[in-house]
This record gives structure tokens, C-alpha cells and sequence, in this order.
């Protein structure tokens, strides 16, 4: 049986591939107050502009590919049982191939009913504007499926469960700032191996080895450091 490895990914594994960080944001993203656009409160005042928040950064994902970081993830699974709970809403590391994915904060490519969580729908490259006008099957509105500030996070339960079951725990491109996901360091059983990569790594315990690069180079070297010195005998 392979070791677990669980990854907790944040906004700056994306930033390569051209996705803007939310932590340079500075009250704005991509020029929008942002609880006017990612918060409950936003989307029930003034729901067109949410919907046209989120039109413009799917088109925007359009545009980007998975990075050598993305990439490096799925080569660990050659030798790891890897799960991914990522903060990110994009979908580079399904494009990229990891086989186990967690999406904290929702997922920018679904929508869902606003009268019933449960009633998720996944958009196609040909279709990715939404309105409020627009209905799902069983008449509801329609919303991003995104965990908008003021609203729980469902996934995070299941983050906790994994975090606890792994043998090794890596953090990329996060400044541990954004909770609860942040909180996942601390349900990291004693004695695992903890790795941070992040080129601006915020304070943590002397037990996480940090690697202060950009997540690129960060799996690189991550990779380096958990190759198995001997290959598996294929059978």
C-alpha cells in the first residue's frame, strides 16, 4: 500500500499558470469590492453582478493550462496515494490528472440551484455565462457553486478526515492566512513529516520543514525529497 500524501494547495500553485492571487487583492479583485462579489450579502444584493464576476474569471480560465507545479502532483502519485484539498476554485489540477480532489471554497466551472445544494451542474467551454434569469431543471435559480464569504465551508469535515489520515503533509502556495483551511496544519497527526512551500511562507512550528520558493520549484525540490531511492519492482 502506498503512503498518503495529502496536499493542502492555495492560490499561489495557480499563479503560474496567470490566475490572479486573491492575497494581492488589496479589498479588490480584478477591479471589484470583494464582498461586493464573494460574499453572501453581495450575491443577495445585486446577483447580476456576481454572476458577471464570475462570466469573466471562467473566461479568464479558459485561457490558462496547468503549470510544471500541477503536473509534478500527478507524478507523485506513482509513488503516493496523493489527495489534493485545494482552496483554489479553478480546475488545474483535474486538467492536470490528480485522481483524488477536495475543493474547499466550490468550483468556478459548476453552478447550482439556489433553493437545493445538492443540485450541482457542471458548465461546458461553450456554455459559461450565467444570469439570474437562467433555471435549472426543476425551475430554481441558479449560483456559482462557490463558498461565498458568510457561508460554511461543507468540505471542510472531509479536509479534517484526510489531513489526519496522512503519512506525509505538504502545503503549497498558501499564507495560512485564509481559515478554516489554514486550521488543517493543526489536525496533522505528531511525528508526520510537514512540508511548506511558499516564496512569502508565513511563521509556523520548528517541526515544518518550509521550502520558500514559488510552487514550481517547490515541487521540484519536493519531489527530490520524496523520491523513493529505490524504484519499485514492476510485476
Amino acid at each position: 500500500m502506498k503512503p498518503k500524501l495529502v496536499i493542502s494547495s492555495g492560490a499561489g500553485i495557480s499563479a503560474e499558470s496567470g490566475i490572479s492571487t486573491f492575497r494581492d487583492a488589496d479589498g479588490l479583485w480584478e477591479n471589484y469590492p470583494v464582498m461586493d462579489v464573494c460574499s453572501a450579502d453581495g450575491f443577495a444584493r445585486n446577483p447580476a453582478l456576481v454572476h458577471q464576476f464570475y462570466n469573466e474569471r471562467r473566461k479568464g480560465l479558459l485561457k490558462c493550462a496547468p503549470n510544471e507545479a500541477h503536473k509534478g502532483l500527478v507524478e507523485l502519485e506513482k509513488w503516493y496515494d496523493v489527495y489534493v484539498i485545494t482552496q483554489n476554485v479553478d480546475n488545474l489540477h483535474e486538467l492536470a490528472g490528480s485522481s483524488k480532489i477536495l475543493h474547499l471554497h466550490g468550483e468556478l466551472m459548476k453552478v447550482r440551484s439556489v433553493r437545493d445544494d445538492t443540485r450541482v451542474y457542471t458548465l461546458d467551454e461553450e456554455h459559461i455565462e450565467t444570469t439570474p434569469e437562467m433555471l435549472d431543471r426543476y425551475g430554481d435559480p441558479i449560483r456559482p457553486h462557490i463558498v461565498f464569504f458568510q457561508e460554511p465551508v461543507p468540505n471542510i469535515e472531509r479536509a479534517i478526515e484526510w489531513t489526519r489520515d496522512a503519512d506525509i503533509f505538504a502545503v503549497i502556495g498558501t499564507s495560512l492566512a485564509v481559515y478554516p483551511a489554514a486550521s488543517l496544519l493543526h489536525y496533522v497527526r505528531p511525528g508526520t513529516p510537514v512540508y511548506y512551500i511558499d516564496p512569502r511562507p508565513a511563521s509556523v512550528p520548528d517541526f515544518v520543514k518550509v521550502i520558500p520558493t514559488s510552487a514550481t520549484a517547490g515541487i521540484s525540490k519536493l519531489i527530490e525529497l520524496l523520491r523513493p531511492t529505490q524504484e519499485p519492482v514492476k510485476m
